[in-house]
């Protein structure tokens, strides 16, 4: 039962599911089941999520790479390590809180917890990030998303040598039904998801590649790139050799982000250079 409810959204955890069904808040034709209980065909399933608890996220004046902002739009050069947006038990330290403080306004559409939040990129991948100052702004770069008029470019050292210079990976992409916490090519319950990908630099152990995403799966490039055999270096996850170098996550950085300024109209496009660590490991590489 527990296996079955947290694989239906997102934000349920195994251990807040097990917490509902202890308070007996989930039955299984009309009684209350334990968390072993195990489903069978036809069962007819009942659950009452308690009301949310209230949170508030505080502004924090901490450092902040801004690479563009106007009363409309901002976007930030993330670096590793920070969590894009607060969630619950973990209210602090977010790009979100970094945003409270920096900006006067954020969108109110992503809810407390995101406000201004449009898109995210992992905590251990650097990088271009945007966030919407009003509501009309956040729909607006919504819109662009879903219609993917959004260039996102990613670099990346992955594992090995690819045996094409370019290439398009059409590989739809789901929750991992045996972990949890990981996401998987899934060919029958995944969503759509497609990476376009181009070889920059070859090295005897790793490959230096851009990755242009149509999609904004979670984990999509590291899964991806795991999916054809080359793993991003240094990813914790998916790479089963990420500590054989001297970087801290995964070598993944958003380096160029292009999108129609929602108010003003024309195109916007900036780039970041790649952080150092990432830069350290090309040398390397290339000496190698």
């Amino acid at each position: 039962m527990d296996k079955f409810l947290v694989a239906q959204k997102d934000e349920w955890t195994r251990m807040g599911i097990q917490a509902w069904i202890h308070e007996q808040r989930v039955q299984v034709n009309g009684r209350a089941v334990k968390n072993n209980y195990r489903l069978k065909e036809g069962d007819q399933v009942e659950l009452t999520v308690p009301p949310p608890e209230e949170v508030t996220v505080e502004p924090e004046p901490l450092p902040l790479e801004v690479v563009y902002e106007d009363d409309d739009v901002i976007v930030v050069n993330k670096p590793r390590g920070m969590v894009v947006h607060p969630a619950t038990g973990n209210l602090s330290g977010t790009l979100v809180n970094a945003l409270l403080a920096h900006c006067k306004n954020l969108s109110k559409i992503g809810g407390e917890l995101r406000p201004g939040i449009v898109h995210r990129i992992d905590k251990d991948t650097s990088g271009l990030i945007m966030a919407a100052k009003n509501d009309h702004a956040h729909q607006s770069l919504v819109a662009q998303l879903k219609a993917h008029s959004v260039d996102r470019h990613y670099v990346a050292v992955v594992n090995g040598s690819l045996a094409h210079d370019r290439g398009t990976i059409d590989a739809p992409i789901g929750r991992d039904p045996h972990h949890r916490k990981r996401m998987a090519v899934e060919h029958q319950k995944g969503k759509p998801a497609i990476t376009h990908f181009e070889v920059l630099e070859r090295y005897r152990r790793a490959t230096l590649v851009q990755c242009r995403l149509e999609t904004g799966r979670t984990h999509q490039i590291r899964v991806h790139m795991k999916y054809i055999g080359h793993p991003v270096v240094g990813d914790p996850i998916y790479s089963s050799n990420y500590r054989k170098f001297a970087i801290q996550g995964q070598a993944l950085h958003a380096k160029s982000l292009g999108f129609e300024h929602p108010k003003k109209g024309g195109r916007i496009q900036l780039e970041s250079e790649l952080p150092s660590d990432i830069g350290k490991l090309v040398q390397i590489f290339r000496q190698d």
